[in-house]
C-alpha cells in the first residue's frame, strides 16, 4: 500500500513538473515570435544566390572567351533587370580565338546586366591591353553587343612615351583603336606642349 503511494505521488510530481516546462516553452516561444520581423523578399535588393572567392570561365559563341574572379559574387535573377554584381573587387580576362589574352579589367566593384550584355566597372579602374598600354579611369562600361568600351570620367592612358588625359573616351572591346573626347594634359613624344584640346584618336599601331 504505501509503495503505491510512493508511485502515485511520483506520478503526480512528473506530470506536474511537465506541465511547468511546457507553459514555460510555451511563453518562450511565443516571446521570440513576437520579436520576428517578417521580411519580405525585394528581387531588387536582396541576391538570390552568392558565391565567395569566386572564379569562373565564361564562352560566347562555343569559345571560351573571359575568365572573371571576385571575392563575393551576388546574383540577382529575380529583378527586375537581372543583373550580376561584385562589391569587393573584380578582375576579368579576355581572350582571343586562340586563348591569348587580349585584354585585363580590375576594379573595386563591377555590375554585369544579363539583357543588355552591358558591363560597369567601377572605382580604380585598371585595364591593360595585350601591347600593355595601360588605362585607369574611376569608370567604364563595356557594351558587348556593340562591341565598344565607353567612359564620359577622367580617364588616363600609359603607352611607352605616350602619355594622354583627360575626359570622355571610346575604344573597341581589345582597347586597341580608342580615341579621348576631351584630352587635356597630355604629354607626346618629342612635344613639349600639352595635347590640342579637340579629340584624339589612336590605334595601336600608330605609336610605339
Amino acid at each position: 500500500m504505501k509503495e503505491r503511494q510512493q508511485i502515485h505521488i511520483l506520478k503526480y510530481i512528473t506530470t506536474a513538473v511537465f506541465g511547468v516546462v511546457m507553459f514555460l516553452f510555451i511563453g518562450s516561444c511565443g516571446k521570440k515570435d513576437e520579436k520576428l520581423v517578417h521580411m519580405k523578399f525585394d528581387p531588387e535588393t536582396m541576391p538570390s544566390m552568392v558565391t565567395d572567392s569566386a572564379v569562373q570561365l565564361i564562352s560566347d559563341s562555343g569559345k571560351t572567351r573571359y575568365k572573371i574572379a571576385a571575392d563575393v559574387w551576388e546574383v540577382y535573377d529575380k529583378a527586375k533587370e537581372p543583373f550580376s554584381y561584385f562589391p569587393e573587387g573584380f578582375y576579368l580576362e579576355r581572350f582571343d580565338d586562340r586563348f591569348n589574352v587580349e585584354a585585363t579589367v580590375i576594379a573595386d566593384t563591377a555590375w554585369h546586366y544579363n539583357a543588355k550584355s552591358l558591363w560597369r566597372v567601377k572605382g580604380n579602374v585598371e585595364v591593360k591591353n595585350m601591347q600593355g598600354h595601360e588605362f585607369k579611369s574611376d569608370e567604364l562600361f563595356w557594351d558587348q553587343k556593340t562591341a565598344k568600351i565607353y567612359s564620359d570620367k577622367y580617364i588616363e592612358i600609359k603607352r611607352g612615351a605616350l602619355e594622354l588625359k583627360g575626359y570622355g573616351f571610346e575604344s573597341n572591346q581589345q582597347m586597341t583603336d580608342y580615341r579621348i573626347m576631351r584630352p587635356h594634359d597630355g604629354r607626346l613624344p618629342f612635344e613639349e606642349g600639352p595635347v590640342a584640346t579637340d579629340s584624339v584618336q589612336l590605334q595601336s599601331d600608330s605609336i610605339q
